[in-house]
């Protein structure tokens, strides 16, 4: 299961749904005609990814002056339930952003620096992993400590099953990551790597002397009002929920069951495109860390896109940039997108349709970073046409 960016799973687009035409909608307010008219080329976007092959689509849109939800295509393939906005699905490596939060709490209540070593702080970190030198918090949130990606250490067999049989917990990826070299070279290079995310898990456990699931509940989730958000292990027959698929030699196979990412740091929160929407409004109203701690995350330290856990966008309104969570596995592609003010929020994600991994078919790849391009410039020229341009 490799990655270049955030993907512990993948997926690509093909085959049409005949429902993919059917939506729901969940408007807590009745939009304007000029906020419906900036609202119809997302619309046909989101038809687009349906008629190509999507098994569904949710998406959620705020501005000062409304908001605006809809659900596309249905939640399984077998009992074509219609897809509901408030929907819940795995929003992978929105996950770490979320997680970056929590890290920069401790930060803020002095429990670490930014800059501090963790190597004798995060249990087994310099037995299992050998790093090269001191390695900071900031360097693992900004993924520029050069620690190996955890995805390249395990099995590349085509049938991915038994692998996603086996919870990939915090110590274990540790582990596997340790099989890896780690060069003096790499450290201080943005390189994208999964690990980095276990790491900080760990941290976060060691200094709140407390499992990552409960801190993440109560720094995090309760805090910000995310009622719809977990990090538990969910399984097929759950309801409001979004199915995943991918293919194996031409089988069908249900990938929903999160058992291999239950419970990460890196990827293994469940939420909806509502709680995402409020996670990133709180945050960047400045209702989740101090302002010494929001303003180092959105500094870039090693990639121009990339501060502490969050991507940049620019912003068609704006001198400031947006910013992003982004999230992508085989079944699944996940953006959330918010102004730098937090009043502006875009949230999607679409359940891709059954294909092969790229273990079986190494364009599946490329197929699944269009969709997820796609999808980030299509809510990022939304909230274009919603905002009012700067004077």
């Amino acid at each position: 299961m490799s990655s270049k960016d955030s993907t512990w799973r993948r997926a690509a687009f093909a085959l049409v749904l005949a429902v993919s035409g059917c939506t729901y909608s969940t408007d807590e307010t009745t939009p304007s005609p000029s906020s419906l008219e900036a609202l119809a080329p997302l619309q046909r976007q989101i038809q687009m990814f349906m008629d190509q092959g999507a098994v569904a689509a949710v998406v959620q849109i705020r501005w000062p002056d409304g908001e605006w939800s809809r659900a596309y295509g249905v939640r399984d393939l077998d009992t074509k339930t219609p897809a509901q906005p408030t929907d819940r699905v795995q929003i992978a490596s929105v996950t770490k952003t979320m997680t970056a939060v929590a890290v920069l709490k401790l930060v803020d209540d002095n429990l670490i620096g930014l800059d501090d070593p963790v190597n004798d702080v995060i249990p087994e970190f310099t037995a299992a992993l050998k790093p090269p030198g001191p390695i900071s918090v900031r360097q693992l949130l900004s993924h520029t400590s050069g620690m190996p990606e955890v995805n390249h250490a395990l099995p590349r067999d085509v049938d991915f099953r038994p692998v996603l049989s086996r919870p990939l917990t915090m110590e274990r990826g540790i582990q596997l990551a340790g099989t890896l070299p780690w060069t003096a070279s790499s450290v201080g290079s943005f390189a994208y790597s999964n690990t980095n995310y276990l790491a900080l898990g760990l941290l976060i456990q060691t200094l709140r002397h407390k499992p990552f699931a409960q801190v993440m509940n109560e720094e995090v989730f309760e805090p910000l009002g995310l009622k719809n958000t977990s990090l538990d292990r969910i399984g097929p027959h759950e309801t409001g929920l979004l199915h995943g698929y991918v293919t194996l030699r031409g089988e069908r196979i249900d990938t929903t069951d999160n058992t291999f990412m239950a419970g990460s740091p890196g990827g293994g929160a469940v939420s909806t495109v509502e709680d995402m929407n409020l996670f990133m409004a709180g945050l960047f109203q400045g209702r989740a860390l101090s302002a010494a701690s929001l303003r180092e995350m959105k500094t870039t330290p090693g990639f121009a896109p990339y501060g502490l856990g969050i991507w940049e966008h620019a912003d068609g309104c704006s001198i400031k940039s947006r910013h992003e969570a982004r999230g992508s596995f085989w079944d699944y592609q996940t953006v959330a997108v918010s102004s730098d003010d937090g009043r502006y929020q875009a949230a999607m994600t679409v359940t891709t349709p059954p294909m092969p991994t790229e273990l079986e078919d190494e364009s599946s790849e490329d197929r699944r970073e269009l969709l997820d391009g796609q999808i980030e410039s299509t809510l990022n020229e939304t909230l274009d046409r919603l905002c009012e341009p700067a004077r």
